[in-house]
């Protein structure tokens, strides 16, 4: 039997020779360097295109969102690994990203993946209302929290969202995906009789559904935002240190009881 041939392997992304790089069709010093901000190349390399001056500004205005929340589980992480291995600043950045998951910066995943479910991309839906209903009774009767809504800190509103609602507004990405979601979000209320408002996360969601991006996607712009933010506080740790306080704070506390002083 004839041997069937290997499938070649590819990429579209970029290609290197002796004397050019070229990044998705551009070269990288006379296109891109001097032309591109982060975010807009960040954009040409997940989609293969230039961004829109509207694209580029709402893409940008998600990325940063990200990028810093302060003393966050992710960025103590980091710092405790850094004062525990400092000539490891990588390992240190990454030990603050494997903390992003559905209950910080990951749940934008979530809300994108619920919004493109229930309504899939290229469709549209006539009653929007009645989906949000339906899709909170869903997550309700699964007893699960509807990613993007509630938030431990910022109550009755993440002032985040409104400022990204508003700039989608200004930059022609605020359809049915973002009205979806501010429905489910007055919907999820109404039932529980609690404060849920949305949080960043669901509105960075529902803006990357107005996007089209794949909801597989949509946590690596929360890891590629987060470490720029992990390498500040590194830098500050650095210069100075905390973790050792912490650390010390901790262990005095958790054995507190053992040594009969509580």
């Amino acid at each position: 039997m004839a041997r069937q041939p290997k499938p070649l392997v590819r990429s579209d992304i970029a290609y290197s020779t002796p004397d050019r790089i070229v990044v998705r069709g551009k070269s990288l010093p006379d296109e891109v360097l001097g032309h591109m901000n982060l975010g807009d190349f960040a954009f040409l390399q997940l989609t293969g295109k230039a961004a829109t001056p509207q694209q580029s500004a709402m893409f940008n205005a998600i990325v940063i969102t990200l990028v810093e929340h302060g003393m966050t589980p992710s960025a103590i992480a980091a710092r405790m690994t850094y004062a525990g291995a400092p000539e490891s600043l990588q390992a240190a950045v990454a030990a603050g990203l494997c903390g992003l998951g559905s209950v910080f910066v990951g749940s934008m995943e979530g809300a994108c993946r619920m919004l493109s479910e229930v309504l899939p991309y290229g469709t549209q839906c006539d009653d929007l209302d009645k989906l949000a209903v339906e899709t909170v009774a869903a997550w309700r009767a699964r007893g699960t929290p509807i990613p993007g809504l509630g938030h431990p800190l910022h109550k009755p509103i993440d002032p985040r969202t409104p400022r990204l609602f508003e700039l989608a507004a200004q930059n022609g990405l605020s359809g049915d995906y973002v009205k979806l979601m501010q429905l489910i979000g007055k919907e999820a209320e109404r039932v529980s009789g609690k404060a849920l408002p949305i949080n960043a996360t669901g509105a960075i969601g529902a803006i990357c559904c107005e996007f089209g991006f794949p909801w597989r996607i949509v946590r690596g712009f929360g890891v590629m935002a987060r470490a720029i933010g992990l390498v500040g506080h590194l830098l500050e740790e650095g210069e100075r240190p905390m973790s050792f306080e912490l650390w010390q704070r901790v262990e005095d506390e958790a054995s507190a009881h053992l040594r009969g002083e509580v």
